[in-house]
């Protein structure tokens, strides 16, 4: 049996005004051909299908397309939800989209069988058992408790999933004695494993106040495949796997290597994980330097794009200097370059110091004249400009308060 894992493909994503519609089309072609080229049996998207639970449109285009196309492929695919992912979305086509050979598993489901999902191999025989389970909302596991501590909440959710996961892989040995046929078994999880390491990408929503699930606690399945986690990787045992997202969903994965995972398994377990690296679709990159190191962080940057596909750049200033006119100076300095500069900010390690002793006092402390000093303080300005910005504010508030104030 050979599966390819995949996950986080955040179909509709609007990324700084940016659409992935291209890049999201041109990564359907390619996994369509690995699924030809490797004689793929199924496909498993482990979560994170959409960005939204409202996609657009085109995303849903996107969607159909993919399915159908993998259908006439003969190739099995299981679509999970993830927490971007809303459970009405994917639950109004399951029945239809099941007579097109894919299994979309919306939320926990009510009746056991219901979770295990039998996969076949191109020849139409059984060829693997999946423990089917997304991302996990707290109220299908689990009644909330009044008086319970922050620590038992965890506790008993983690116990909840626990259990789920048992009694899921309970049912898949004996549907796997059933069909009277030694069969592999998966499990797949939509969710944050202790250890694992994210991006700035992955909404930080966890299993309801469950930040994390530990590695030991799944049941011992021969392929655990997961998502919501953005960086490929493993939990410290190689068959419990995070694929990663297939392209970069945020500044900070720029430089990693996309993937999507090859599983081969047979009658006697895990046999081998493949990694397919994952063309780069649509460059993106972070550079950052005061205003002299720009012109050749820059132009290094700009290697990477075309005319046709500009690199998506963002631009860290690490000065301190504040400038009026710093748009105009970065965009001077990307003139006649490949580049599309979609995010310039400002790293300010002593400003935040400073801000960092301020937050010792409280709003309490302090009136509106005071947070504003502070504020003020905090950016080298010159004095004249200080003033200007003060008397302005002091402007402002009486507009704001009226002559009675």
């Amino acid at each position: 049996m050979r599966i390819l894992h995949t996950s986080d493909w955040h179909l509709g994503q609007h990324f700084m005004g940016k659409t992935r519609q291209t890049e999201h089309q041109a990564l359907i072609d390619w996994l369509l051909a690995q699924v030809t080229e490797h004689q793929i049996d199924a496909v498993l998207i482990a979560g994170d299908i959409f960005d939204t639970g409202a996609p657009p449109s085109y995303a849903r285009e996107l969607y159909s397309s993919l399915i159908v196309r993998l259908h006439d492929l003969d190739a099995h695919l299981v679509i999970l939800a993830g927490n971007h992912d809303s459970v009405a979305t994917l639950a109004e086509s399951k029945t239809l989209l099941a007579r097109l050979g894919t299994s979309v598993v919306p939320g926990v489901a009510d009746h056991l069988d219901d979770q295990v999902l039998v996969l076949r191999q191109r020849d139409g025989t059984p060829g693997a058992l999946v423990c089917a389970i997304p991302y996990i909302r707290p109220r299908e596991v689990l009644q909330s408790q009044a008086g319970q501590s922050a620590d038992e909440k965890q506790q008993n959710l983690q116990d909840a999933i626990h259990q789920l996961y048992r009694q899921t892989y309970d049912q898949a040995v004996q549907t796997r004695a059933a069909l009277g046929k030694a069969l592999p078994i998966v499990a797949t999880g939509h969710l944050a494993v202790i250890g694992a390491s994210a991006s700035e990408s992955v909404r930080e929503i966890y299993v309801g106040s469950l930040k994390a699930y530990p590695a030991d606690a799944f049941p011992p399945a021969d392929y655990i495949a997961l998502g919501h986690i953005h960086r490929p990787q493993d939990c410290g045992q190689p068959h419990i796997r995070y694929c990663g997202s297939p392209i970069p969903l945020s500044f900070d994965e720029a430089g990693q290597a996309k993937q999507m995972l090859l599983v081969d398994l047979d009658e006697t377990g895990l046999r081998q994980i493949t990694p397919l690296a994952i063309p780069c679709f649509q460059p993106l990159a972070s550079v950052r330097g005061n205003l002299a190191d720009l012109p050749g962080v820059i132009a290094k940057a700009a290697v990477a794009g075309s005319t046709e596909t500009p690199v998506w750049l963002e631009v860290v200033i690490t000065a301190d200097d504040y400038l009026s006119d710093l748009q105009a100076r970065v965009e001077e300095i990307c003139a006649g370059l490949p580049v599309e500069v979609l995010r310039l900010r400002r790293e300010r390690s002593q400003n935040a110091a400073s801000l960092q002793t301020s937050a010792k006092e409280t709003l309490d402390e302090l009136s509106p004249d005071d947070v504003f000093s502070q504020r003020i303080s905090t950016e080298t300005l010159e004095e004249p400009l200080q003033q200007q910005l003060r008397t302005r504010y002091q402007q402002v508030l009486a507009e704001l308060t009226g002559p009675d104030a």
